[in-house]
């Protein structure tokens, strides 16, 4: 796959504002219990397949201030690069909407990749001192992880994943990538 200078500054731009975001927000977008409001641009790589790259490195930047450390950088932004490059495959390139089921499908992606993943990582890094039994551990951080990215997905991203298409400003941008 070949990027322009275009797609380049573009996937460098989506990526810094899912780092500053992050990072401005730090008191809900860290921990077992997380709203990431930047997760909802995880919804562009529905229209723009480009922009996946940018939210795996603003999301590797974002996670060096975290409390687990290397491995939330790691983990963390592996979980949000699987989650983009399933929406990427669900969306469609070019103007028009999408569809319902499509959207939903693209909003469930970051909920499960990130409710395992990151309820997985956030287990293993807290389980011995808060946690006696590690299989509820799991449940309970993973669910907990799951719920604020629900929230996120569904209450703010279906929302702009159907208005977005409608925006002339944003046609013209989906257009030139």
């Amino acid at each position: 796959m070949r990027f322009s200078t275009r797609d380049i500054a573009l996937a460098a731009v989506i990526g810094a504002a899912y780092a500053a975001l992050t990072m401005l927000l730090a008191p809900v977008s860290y921990g077992p219990i997380q709203m990431r409001v930047s997760e909802v641009l995880c919804i562009l790589p529905l229209f723009m397949p480009v922009t996946t790259w940018g939210l795996f490195v603003g999301c590797a930047v974002a996670n060096i201030i975290s409390t687990a450390g290397i491995w939330d950088v790691i983990f963390g932004s592996l979980a949000t690069l699987l989650a983009c490059l399933c929406i990427q495959a669900l969306g469609q390139r070019g103007r028009g909407s999408v569809s319902w089921l499509r959207i939903i499908l693209a909003a469930l992606m970051p909920v499960i990749w990130n409710g395992v993943i990151i309820g997985a990582l956030l287990m293993w890094t807290i389980t011995d001192t808060v946690f006696p039994n590690v299989n509820a551990a799991f449940w309970i951080i993973g669910g907990e992880v799951a719920l604020g990215e629900a929230v996120v997905m569904f209450v703010l991203g279906i929302p702009l994943m159907r208005l977005l298409p409608e925006a002339p400003w944003f046609q013209k941008i989906v257009a030139e990538h």
